[in-house]
């Protein structure tokens, strides 16, 4: 009798000790939260928006956050895909394909963020009327936000468009005269602002303009931005199932992301996420 229940328990223990083992197995083999999040961000306001209305949800969800700024947009995606950042708030569905092709990525978009339009401005003139053939227009040199710039042109009747050039390799070959004769100016983005005392008119990325602490919405015309220019957070597919790739999307869909950007002035003019409305 006593032997019987001695083999039974050590069946029980045995079966036990396998069952802890596998448990313990499996715990080991799941990796640990990730603590730390780290996005990234070209010079602008979207990092402010961040700061302000996203690392304050993802800090009370006890994440460690850091932001690295990059001088150049194009500096960005080779980032993320070497995990240099594990997010990034720049880019735009317009480029995206191509910079996966390039750089045999798989950034996919994870969460929309207030978009900054491209405006028409200017520091010497209040009033498109001014217009002139052999007038200035200081526009982006890269072929996205080149392409943005002249179809506000466009749309003025000022100049004519190639309806068949893409978008990825756009340039100002593509621009034909319409009611003016141009002269248009390409160069950095950033330094355009810079340069707007020696122009007539420039096309100044939204972001820019914001971060001057002016409003987008006092530009001479306003950019209509499609959907596919406007910016994104990115993040690879490989982490669209780990938490915290999930919290950083609730977190940049939260009430509280909503309510802070909506009582910015700074933010006045920007394109909502259309799950705002």
């Amino acid at each position: 009798m006593f032997k019987k229940i001695a083999i039974v328990l050590g069946i029980a223990l045995a079966v036990s000790a396998c069952g802890n083992g596998d448990k313990a197995e499996q715990a080991s083999n799941e990796s640990p939260k990730k603590q730390k999040i780290v996005i990234g961000f070209g010079v602008g306001t979207y990092i402010t928006q961040f700061d302000k209305g996203v690392r304050p949800y993802l800090e009370q969800k006890g994440y460690e956050v850091e932001t690295k700024t990059f001088s150049h947009n194009k500096l960005i995606p080779q980032a993320l895909k070497e995990g240099e950042v594990d997010a990034s708030v720049h880019i735009s569905t317009a480029n995206m394909g191509e910079m996966n092709r390039r750089l045999q990525a798989d950034m996919i978009v994870w969460a929309d963020t207030p978009s900054a339009p491209q405006s028409l401005r200017s520091t010497k003139h209040t009033s498109l009327d001014v217009m002139k053939d052999g007038m200035t227009i200081g526009v982006p040199n890269d072929p996205i936000n080149l392409e943005r710039a002249v179809r506000i042109l466009e749309d003025l009747d000022w100049v004519h468009v190639d309806p068949n050039v893409e978008t990825i390799v756009f340039s100002t070959n593509a621009v034909t005269p319409n009611k003016f004769k141009v002269d248009l100016k390409p160069m950095d983005a950033a330094q355009l602002p810079r340069a707007m005392d020696d122009l007539d008119f420039a096309v100044i990325n939204g972001n820019f303009i914001a971060s001057k602490g002016e409003r987008i919405s006092d530009g001479l015309a306003i950019e209509k931005s499609p959907p596919e220019h406007l910016v994104k957070v990115a993040i690879l597919e490989k982490n669209k199932d780990q938490q915290w790739a999930i919290d950083l999307k609730a977190a940049y869909e939260s009430k509280e992301f909503e309510t802070y950007i909506k009582n910015e002035r700074l933010f006045d003019g920007f394109i909502y996420p259309s799950h705002w409305e």
